[in-house]
């Protein structure tokens, strides 16, 4: 009967933490495309690093994490940044430095496959060269 209790309020406390670490991951996630658009950059991906468990005077029981996002100034090169959260909240951002984005200059996608131009009838009248 106890045995059966304990293992009960395992389940529960395992549930309650992967809980809390799905809910830093859409926070991060959200303030990684926010960010982006701020710097006016492509979010191309966004990852999981690290994650601990922590005592914190404010927080009590918590998580400390780290989340890697990958984003792009032009639609060619790749760049890597950080995020580091205690808890729900974001302690730091860690960008790279990178070259401030060209978009007249980076290929664009207007509806039809391979991108470029737009649209099939100017293709192929060779019209967008």
């Amino acid at each position: 009967m106890m045995t059966d209790l304990l293992l009960l309020l395992g389940v529960a406390l395992i549930a309650a933490f992967f809980w809390q670490l799905r809910q830093m991951a859409e926070i991060a996630r959200m303030f990684a495309e926010k960010e982006a658009k701020r710097q006016n950059v492509q979010l191309l991906a966004i990852a999981q690093l690290s994650a601990k468990p922590t005592l914190g005077a404010s927080t009590g029981i918590g998580w400390k994490a780290s989340y890697l996002f990958e984003f792009s100034t032009d639609g060619i090169n790749q760049y890597r940044g950080h995020i580091h959260m205690l808890g729900k909240k974001i302690q730091k951002i860690e960008w790279p430095i990178f070259p401030e984005p060209e978009w007249h200059q980076a290929p664009t996608a207007r509806g039809s496959l391979g991108g470029g131009c737009g649209s099939k009838s100017n293709c192929s009248s060779g019209s967008c060269r």
